[in-house]
């Protein structure tokens, strides 16, 4: 199975000015993608509804690398309308029929980003990472 990110930008300023009914409604459709996800054979393996991107912070290296000269600044990486506000990690062995699920989270005027998650070499042992990381299989 190859897992994927389900990638869910969105514009945090309606979502702060939406009733408690159309949040609700919001959450329901995410009930039902998991429902059918299920249903049909795919897997989340993980995910999360994140704060407001206000709240995060970005780091940078001003050493060009490493962690022992760094610079923290408060907010999104990115100054955009839409910010992620939210991920998926779904296994499947279907990308096609993921996709027209994903429909049920993209809503009238927003879309999701779909994406192949990079394999990670296994910890531990004496084994190198690999030069280039292979997408799961």
């Amino acid at each position: 199975m190859t897992t994927y990110a389900v990638l869910l930008p969105g514009d945090e300023a309606v979502w702060e000015a939406a009733t408690a009914d159309e949040r609700e409604q919001v959450y329901a459709r995410h009930t039902e993608f998991a429902r059918l996800l299920a249903e049909r054979g795919h897997r989340i393996t993980g995910g999360a509804e994140l704060t407001h991107s206000r709240t995060g912070k970005v780091v940078r290296s001003t050493s060009g690398a490493g962690a022992d000269a760094i610079t923290v600044t408060d907010g999104p990486y990115a100054e955009t309308v839409e910010q992620l506000t939210g991920f998926y990690l779904v296994e499947s062995d279907d990308l096609d029929d993921l996709l027209q699920l994903c429909g049920l989270l993209a809503g009238r005027d927003g879309g999701v980003e779909v994406r192949a998650v990079v394999e990670a070499p296994a910890a531990g042992g004496d084994q190198q990472a690999p030069a280039a990381w292979q997408v799961t299989s």
